[in-house]
């Protein structure tokens, strides 16, 4: 799938839309009034005890005693206070952080999981591969680097404002001399400072820009390591029958290369990167006295006021230094942006895939399935019912045969809602259907809910659980209903296909939807699976999709489905999905 590249300022404005929309919009709100009083207040505390280092350093210089105390008390008054604002901004940070990532990461569980779009995503290409890592870890780190970027840029804008009046006030104290006059540069320190952060934070942008696209595939490929890592584990038993160790190594060690290639680059950039940080942070030490020199050799600053004025301006240049500071930060935040607005925009695009091209209705209709002129479109060809209408009544029991490669899975998937590509209608029963996949989901959960899966477990009686369970012939379960545990690892293959079916005796659904699952029980389970259908459930229609091997002799009626590889425009708009 491709997506449309959104600059940086839609998506920025994409996230200012997540978090306006979001239900800790006030609390964020209040948020940001209280780290901005806290930081304004922080910057005047600040703007105080630059102005303290006069006195207490003059006092020093005239070994005043009783001016160092009293200048010592004042110290001490000032420190109390930044401790306490520094101690209210960590706090309010870490709030801040909290709730920027609860807004982002509901948002992003409410797009992934809107109807169809985990399904449609997983096919569309490298944007859906891992999408766990996008939500987890990207949500997570999004909201750490934007706290602390926004939070570092407010402090800088604000010590900026503070102290370029401070050292605009201390620059007419330095006069310059020249063929036996002199004169006075207006702001002339705060026009050295600009300078000189002006054309660091131009160098570190050049040196540090290509950062951005290189930390962006950095957390692509680390997310597909830990994918594979997360792979073998959950596969480790059917790795070890097959002996397939060094296989599997030779794959991990695959995609171990990749993240190391990219962090051989990433190496580079922020060594380069790293020679304009590290150097104007070294002359950094000097820069300040060389520049307030004159007026202090020339006796217009005592050395309380040069002190004064370096402080003045390291606080200026610090605050123009902010990007140079944050370059490499800047950048990791910018690809983790584009990557989780990317991967949102993409769920959102979802409901618009090949919506040019014909599709299938799809709608409800009485107390009975009606297929009309059914075109399924996919890549090979056409597939379509040797029926061109199909209705199945209340209670019947059909069966559709197709050979291998025929499109079995996407009529099962068109009847579900998740393959519209396609010409004709498909009328479903109302009242509530239930659709079984191939292979039977087991959530996470106690087995009460697993059972009860989608609806909630109070839905049902004890004696409901115990009942379904002991029809399909799993007593032993009964005394575990409320045990918490991976049902899905825990339990036989057989027990997973027996848990799926003793949920249709809760639900009691007026249709079933199949995709092979029959063929694929035992023939004892599959006697009583009709059992069921003929006795507890006779008004439940049941349409299985099936291959060659299944018995026809269990069903009413029996359909085959075929695929017409000389439908051209079947591959055409398939493709074009």
């Amino acid at each position: 799938m491709k997506l449309r590249k959104l600059s940086l300022f839609v998506e920025v404005k994409v996230m200012l839309r997540v978090l306006r929309g979001s239900s800790q919009r006030s609390f964020l709100l209040s948020l940001d009034a209280a780290l901005f009083l806290v930081i304004g207040a922080t910057a005047y505390a600040q703007i105080r005890l630059n102005a303290w280092n006069k006195p207490f350093y003059d006092s020093l210089s005239a070994r005043d005693l009783e001016g160092f105390v009293a200048q010592l008390e004042v110290f001490a008054v000032l420190a109390s206070v930044l401790l306490i604002l520094n101690v209210g901004q960590t706090w309010l940070n870490q709030m801040m952080r909290m709730k920027l990532r609860e807004a982002l990461t509901r948002d992003l569980f409410e797009q992934w999981l809107a109807p169809k779009r985990a399904f449609m995503i997983a096919g569309a290409g490298d944007i859906g591969v891992n999408p766990d890592q996008r939500i987890h870890e990207d949500a997570l780190h999004l909201s750490d680097l934007t706290t602390d970027l926004g939070v570092g840029l407010l402090q800088a804008i604000l010590l900026l404002g503070s102290f370029v009046g401070v050292l605009w006030f201390l620059s007419a104290g330095v006069v310059f001399r020249l063929d036996g006059g002199s004169f006075v540069i207006p702001g002339y320190m705060v026009w050295c400072a600009l300078f000189y952060a002006g054309l660091a934070s131009l160098a570190s942008w050049r040196v540090g820009h290509p950062l951005m696209q290189l930390d962006a595939e950095h957390y692509a490929r680390e997310s597909d390591l830990r994918f594979a890592l997360v792979h073998v584990n959950e596969n480790a038993e059917g790795i070890a029958v097959y002996r397939g160790e060094a296989e599997e190594k030779a794959r991990l060690d695959l995609e171990l290369d990749r993240v190391l290639a990219i962090l051989r680059r990433l190496v580079s950039a922020i060594t380069n990167l790293t020679w304009i940080t590290a150097g104007y942070g070294w002359f950094t030490i000097v820069a300040p006295i060389v520049v307030a020199a004159p007026a202090y050799f020339s006796g217009g600053l005592t050395f309380g006021g040069l002190l004064m004025s370096v402080g003045a301006f390291t606080q200026v240049q610090q605050s123009l230094r902010w990007f140079i500071d944050n370059a490499g930060v800047i950048a990791d935040w910018r690809a983790t942006l584009h990557r989780v607005i990317g991967f949102r925009q993409a769920l959102l695009e979802m409901d618009h895939v090949g919506e040019e091209k014909s599709r299938i209705v799809l709608a409800e209709n009485g107390d009975r399935f009606i297929i009309d002129r059914l075109c399924i479109l996919l890549p090979p060809g056409c597939s379509a019912l040797d029926e061109d209408h199909l209705e199945i009544d209340p209670g019947e029991h059909v069966l559709i045969v197709g050979a291998p490669g025929s499109g079995k899975t996407c009529l099962f998937r068109a009847i579900a809602g998740l393959w519209p590509w396609g010409k004709g209608s498909i009328k479903t029963p109302r009242g509530g259907m239930m659709f079984m996949p191939k292979r039977s989901f087991i959530p996470d959960g106690s087995l009460r809910e697993v059972l009860a899966y989608p609806a909630p477990p109070e839905n049902f009686t004890e004696q409901q659980y115990v009942a379904a369970l002991a029809r399909m012939g799993f007593t032993q379960l009964s005394p575990m209903l409320d045990r918490r545990t991976r049902w899905d690892r825990n339990l036989t293959e057989r027990e997973q296909q027996g848990v799926a079916f003793a949920r249709l005796l809760l639900h009691k659904p007026c249709a079933v939807v199949v995709d092979a699952a029959v063929g694929a029980l035992p023939a004892d389970m599959r006697k009583t699976l009709f059992e069921i259908l003929a006795k507890e459930l006779e008004s439940t229609s049941l349409l299985c999709i099936d291959g060659p091997q299944a018995e026809p002799s269990l069903f009413d009626r029996v359909i085959h489905l075929s695929l017409d590889r000389e439908g051209e425009r079947g591959k055409e708009e398939a493709a074009a999905t």
